[in-house]
């Protein structure tokens, strides 16, 4: 893809930072994605959504690679998919990796940790920083739940530039796919919904499609 992969353009030492309307854009196509696989015929999960598997075309339009991990998911009365424990630490679903259960809301807990980097700018797993803050999920889901807190969370190279109410939408929404409880998760059609009132507008006026 010509505009590389999220990791490498969000994470660069070089480029300019990502505006806060593009990594809106991202996520919402991102969440698209997922959202088409687990509405197939037999539902697929990525299993290894993450920055470095999201890449984007000059438009910023996103696109899911290294569908490695993919599995099919559970049909009818399955509630889960038992598998061996597969994916990258940090943005793998607790309960997955606990138990080698995986659902729909394992993608849902993995989009989260995406969605929470896109935010704060920070990568989910960061060993230089201090401890209680090398794990991203960690240091960011209590500060979450309060809105006092969420500006003391975003990316500082945005400098203040992003609406504050899709900034509190989207950071609780991020908060509720990193529920440690999976049946708590919002479904990945829901995660769609709520972000698609928060694109951009497109040359006519509207709204991207979703």
């Amino acid at each position: 893809m010509a505009g590389g992969s999220v990791e490498a353009i969000l994470f660069s030492k070089v480029l300019c930072p990502l505006p806060w309307d593009i990594r809106l854009k991202i996520a919402f196509g991102a969440a698209k994605v997922l959202l088409f696989s687990m509405k197939l015929k037999k539902p697929v999960i990525f299993r290894d959504f993450k920055q470095s598997n999201v890449l984007l075309d000059l438009e910023y339009n996103a696109k899911l690679s290294d569908f490695g991990l993919a599995k099919d998911g559970p049909v009818g009365d399955d509630s889960h998919v038992s598998t061996r424990i597969m994916g990258t630490f940090g943005y793998a679903a607790p309960e997955y990796m606990m138990t080698g259960h995986l659902t729909a809301m394992s993608d849902v807990y993995s989009f989260g940790v995406v969605l929470l980097e896109l935010i704060t700018g920070r990568k989910c797993l960061d060993k230089s920083r201090p401890a209680k803050e090398q794990r991203l999920a960690d240091w960011a889901l209590p500060l979450l739940r309060q809105k006092k807190n969420l500006v003391g969370i975003v990316d500082p190279r945005l400098d203040g530039h992003y609406p504050l109410k899709a900034l509190h939408k989207t950071a609780m929404l991020a908060y509720h796919c990193l529920n440690p409880n999976p049946k708590a998760r919002p479904l990945m059609r829901d995660i769609v919904e709520i972000l698609e009132p928060l694109q951009p507008p497109t040359e006519d006026g509207g709204k991207a499609a979703v």
